[in-house]
């Protein structure tokens, strides 16, 4: 069995496109891999398998004989790959991938810098399933099974639960997921093509005053977590993601300053708190225990809107608008802080995200404006 050859074929021809080749290492073991021509262009994959040149002993020689029969089973499922997908069709094996294995491959592999929202791409489909799809269990989900319909489905629960432009986001990032599914030939088209989350123009969320928010800090609410969470956005212009995971050791009390990174962007941001955020999170406690318990964020809107409504407040308020309302009521305090400053309070990553708050400042000096009476002459 031995040779000399640095490189040797063991199965196939170029004809078959996958050829199972082996290479003689400087430690005297034989390594296997797979020399694959595609569409003129060659590639390699290493099995990580390795056979004794010099097997001298039954077990040896039957260790070697089992070793180049796994090689060549993978070497004749990657030659059906291949066959199926220069076809147009995706292999049996492939085609039977389940998406929660695919998932954890892609993440693993995946080193670019929006690795946060793929990540919370994956996380809120996980809890589309869960919520508004109680028959799909992920776990037996296969990737080749997922439609069209689930992600019409899919937008439709972002836009309800997510914030701001973050639903769009999430989807672009899912979009992305599963145009490289195709890409690596899982599966032969992406079910997201033609699904599109239009977003709303501009800044749409209805804001709190100063005297609204003063107005809901006294009216009561069945969850008092939620009430002071939602408060203490409304004073830090905390995201609710964000002040759902608040750890005390996140508090400086000493200089009252809270340092968090933004679990959306990944970025640090310094935030200093006010009396009210101060008396909200009280005396320091554990510091690995979190500062509010809260439920899901479905869960804490509905409260949210059933108080506002008790408050006799006429407003669509969700919990970004408090995160809105913070910027809003800073911009137009009689400080006047720079959008600069604004800017590096509310952790934006570009002075674009901020210039949305100050149109929304033009828009409600319009709508003051035309609320004037009319005057006869």
């Amino acid at each position: 069995m031995g040779t000399k050859a640095d490189k040797k074929t063991r199965k196939g021809t170029k004809k078959n496109n996958v050829v199972l080749r082996e290479k003689v290492l400087t430690t005297g073991s034989i390594s296997l891999y797979l020399d694959i021509y595609r569409d003129g262009v060659r590639s390699y994959e290493f099995l990580k398998l390795y056979i004794n040149d010099k097997a001298r002993t039954p077990i040896e020689r039957q260790t070697n004989k089992e070793t180049l029969e796994l090689a060549e089973k993978i070497r004749t499922q990657r030659e059906s790959e291949l066959n199926h997908s220069k076809h147009g069709f995706i292999s049996p094996i492939k085609k039977s991938t389940l998406y929660i294995n695919y998932v954890a491959s892609y993440l693993n592999s995946y080193s670019k810098k929006d690795i946060r929202m793929i990540k919370g791409a994956t996380e809120r489909f996980r809890n589309f399933l869960s919520e508004k799809m109680p028959g799909v269990n992920i776990n037996n989900l296969k990737l080749s099974h997922i439609d069209k319909q689930m992600m019409v489905s899919f937008v439709e629960y972002l836009k309800t639960n997510s914030t701001g432009e973050g639903g769009q986001s999430y989807f672009k990032r899912f979009k992305k997921i599963l145009k490289n599914a195709v890409d690596t030939d899982l599966i032969s088209k992406s079910p997201a093509n033609g699904v599109e989350y239009k977003a709303v123009e501009g800044l749409r969320k209805d804001i709190l005053s100063n005297d609204e928010i003063a107005l809901l800090a006294k009216t009561p609410m069945q969850n008092p977590n939620i009430k002071k969470a939602f408060i203490f956005s409304c004073c830090t212009g905390l995201r609710f993601c964000d002040v759902k995971e608040l750890r005390y050791s996140d508090i400086d009390f000493a200089t009252n300053k809270m340092t968090i990174n933004q679990q959306k962007t990944g970025k640090p941001v310094i935030v200093d708190l006010n009396s009210t955020a101060k008396n909200i999170i009280g005396e320091p406690g554990d510091p690995k225990a979190l500062v509010f318990d809260l439920p899901t964020h479905e869960g804490c809107v509905k409260t949210i809107q059933a108080w506002v409504k008790r408050a006799g407040i006429e407003k669509h308020i969700t919990w970004h608008c408090a995160r809105h309302s913070f910027a809003v009521n800073l911009l137009t305090s009689d400080e006047r802080p720079d959008i600069k400053t604004v800017s590096s309070t509310l952790g934006h990553t570009s002075l674009k995200h901020t210039e949305k708050y100050t149109r929304v400042i033009d828009e409600l000096k319009k709508k003051a404006v035309n609320a004037l009476p009319d005057y006869e002459l």
